[in-house]
């Protein structure tokens, strides 16, 4: 508990700083420079650990680890500890653009407002220095805008206005008491007080962490205790639903134990996962992400020479944007992820577009956990022929109807859809959980007791009375494949039967009331007595 209120205490410090620092840069705009500068410090930090640890460098008595990396890095051995770096941690930091010899600039006055450009231009160089890991570190400073005006109508201001971000930065002890590193849990509350003013912008990057959690543990039920776990989201965002799906799983934080795979079309979003993995201590070897459009071209793997060679994964999970549009062209009807269904999801709905891809991706005995707007379960045409191939198949696990106004980008209540290959049954579960909610300023909150609620309930697999059904084949046959939850899970509650002679008796009692007052009225009102004034 300590951990969790030092990371809040010093989240809100921050952001109170923050906006004080960006002026009048909109909120959203800021937040790049914000976590860009403070992934810079993450790294290299784990730099200056990792050069003690292994002993590549040792401080001599009252020296610090920057001032021994600087006095022996030098000339033409820098190399040699560049390539050390890069093949271990998958990045380099040169000593003149560590954090600290930058910080100590800014605080002796002796930056450059070149230097800033330099130091990224010098962490994109090493970056490419390990093949392996290039893919991870390329360009993910791309979004600090060294040259935007907004920062200052000068290259001078702008160095100054980012010489407060590297003071703010620096001035916390991203430690809690017991000395854990808490760093990623501010960064990741951080994301959320950006997304929380950022509108509908937010949906773009960020799930709320309570239905993360919702879509985590369904995905990690079946989860084995030991060995690798992998886990896909084909639409990841800043990343948050791969970490909660680690938090959820168990032993999910041993080395190795879970091999992150996502993909976004956001470029900015995409530089804010690779950066929120990094931060919660993700390796690079663990993590594969990919910039791109998920529903266009398959990923990860695919089609090679002709023959499709999709990779499948123990767990997808996955909140994409709601009734996007994405192209439907008729050559996808022979795409291996849509073909088999009968039709492709509409131009102006890719819903089930990422529920088919998501399927393609899933192994035989993984779940999938996929957050959507209602209309999935009911709307007919194509929709309605691609619902009804998927339970004919046996995929569909259970139907979860989520409360109104849990996220950021829209006010309209979702459903989760929980998919698995291996089922042995052909019934599909309903909750409805619409009604279980903390309700908020902003937006409202699932509560602890309403998400244990849902998976207790999901793993029981029983109707509860007004909250969950097992619907059989047959009654969804009956209701013509439509999967609207009201039509299995009756909420209705009856009302109280009304008393009539009792209602009666109170009427009567009222109007014995209201011509007792009258009464009195006109007796007050003979006893008034006109008064005239003077000259009248």
């Amino acid at each position: 508990m300590t951990e969790e209120i030092n990371a809040k205490d010093i989240t809100s410090q921050l952001w109170a700083m923050a906006n004080e620092l960006r002026g009048n840069m909109d909120a959203s705009e800021f937040r790049n420079y914000i976590l860009g500068f403070m992934f810079y410090r993450y790294l290299s930090e784990h730099q200056e650990q990792y050069l003690v640890k292994n002993h590549i460098v040792e401080p001599a008595p009252g020296q610090s680890i920057n001032d021994a990396y600087r006095h022996d890095a030098t000339a033409d051995d820098l190399a040699d500890y560049e390539s050390e770096m890069a093949g271990a941690l998958g990045y380099a930091i040169d000593p003149d653009y560590t954090w600290a010899t930058i910080r100590d600039k800014v605080n002796n006055d002796e930056i450059r407002p070149s230097d800033y450009q330099d130091m990224f231009d010098a962490f994109n160089r090493n970056a490419a220095i390990n093949p392996y890991a290039s893919s991870d570190f390329r360009e993910v400073f791309a979004d600090v805008n060294l040259g935007n005006t907004r920062l200052g109508n000068s290259t001078t201001t702008r160095a100054k206005a980012l010489n407060g971000v590297v003071k703010l930065i620096d001035q916390f002890d991203y430690n809690d008491e017991s000395g854990h590193d808490i760093i990623g849990d501010v960064y990741e509350y951080l994301i959320a007080e950006f997304a929380g003013n950022s509108g509908k912008k937010a949906g773009e990057f960020y799930t709320p962490h309570e239905v993360s959690v919702v879509l985590s543990k369904l995905a990690t039920l079946d989860a084995p205790e030991h060995g690798q776990f992998t886990v896909y989201d084909p639409a990841m965002g800043s990343g948050s639903l791969l970490l909660t799906v680690q938090d959820q799983l168990v032993n999910g934080h041993e080395p190795g134990r879970v091999q992150f795979h996502g993909q976004e079309l956001n470029t900015t979003t995409y530089n804010l996962a690779r950066m929120n993995l990094m931060m919660h201590g993700v390796s690079y070897q663990n993590m594969t992400l990919r910039n791109g459009d998920t529903l266009e071209g398959d990923w990860p793997d695919g089609e090679i020479n002709g023959v499709d060679h999709p990779r499948s994964f123990d767990a997808v999970v996955a909140n994409p944007p709601y009734s996007a549009n994405w192209d439907n062209s008729d050559s996808k009807l022979k795409d291996p992820r849509f073909k088999g269904y009968g039709k492709l999801a509409p131009k102006t709905k890719a819903d089930y577009a990422f529920v088919l891809h998501g399927l393609y991706h899933l192994n035989a005995g993984g779940t999938m956990a996929i957050v959507l707007p209602h209309g999935v379960l009911f709307r007919g045409a194509a929709e309605g022929t691609i619902r009804q191939a998927i339970i004919e198949n046996n995929y569909l696990d259970a139907v979860i109807g989520m409360p109104a106004g849990l996220f950021y980008s829209t006010s309209i209540p979702t459903v989760v859809l929980v998919f698995k290959k291996n089922r042995t049954t052909k019934d599909i579960f309903f909750i409805d959980a619409s009604s279980d909610f903390e309700k908020g300023k902003k937006q409202n909150k699932l509560r602890r007791a309403d998400i244990d609620k849902i998976i207790t309930t999901y793993q029981a697999r029983q109707d509860v009375d007004k909250y969950a059904h097992v619907a059989t084949l047959d009654e969804i046959k009956e209701n013509e494949y439509n999967l609207n939850i009201p039509r299995y899970v009756d909420t209705f509650e009856e009302e109280a039967p009304i008393d009539i002679a009792d209602v009666k008796r109170q009427i009567a009692d009222v109007d014995k009331q209201l011509a007792e007052l009258e009464k009195q009225f006109a007796e007050m009102e003979s006893q008034l007595v006109e008064t005239k004034r003077d000259g009248e």
